[in-house]
């Protein structure tokens, strides 16, 4: 995996949280307060909170439902600093990885150019080379030309 050597030094991010129990426990509450699931699972529940409460199959907690109301406090409570938290560290990880990205984008720049470089010094060594073998045939054909003149011969 040497792509992603750029990344490394950033590792550390990849748990917004931290690394231990109660960070992935955080990390993992607030992944979930966002997901489908969670807000079918929560309307579900509170559908069935103030039906069985308005019905008065269960008394525990009458219009206006404040129990309901202080659950979702105590909810909100907990969710939006655990919610902020993980966007903060997303951030960070987000300008971490672009930060190595552009450093591979840079490397990849510089050796390109260095790669375009040496293609060049090779075509100039190739045009060199070229214009010496058609100089050494030229001096081959004449010399080959002054001998067949000297023994009578003409052959090109």
């Amino acid at each position: 995996m040497s792509h992603m050597r750029f990344h490394v030094p950033h590792a550390h991010l990849s748990a917004p949280f931290g690394h231990t129990p109660f960070g992935q426990l955080a990390e993992t509450f607030a992944r979930f307060f966002g997901t489908p699931r969670f807000l079918i699972g929560q309307t579900a529940i509170v559908a069935i909170w103030i039906a069985a409460n308005a019905a008065s199959v269960a008394t525990y907690d009458p219009y206006p439902f404040i129990l309901l109301n202080l659950a979702f406090s105590l909810q909100a409570a907990y969710a939006a600093p655990l919610i902020l938290l993980a966007q903060t560290r997303q951030a960070d990880r987000d300008k971490a990885l672009s930060e190595a990205d552009a450093l591979h984008r840079e490397e990849l720049a510089k050796t390109n150019l260095d790669l375009l470089r040496l293609d060049t010094d090779v075509t100039d060594q190739i045009a060199d080379l070229t214009r010496r073998i058609e100089q050494l045939t030229q001096e081959i054909h004449t010399k080959a030309r002054r001998d067949g003149r000297r023994q009578g011969c003409f052959h090109y």
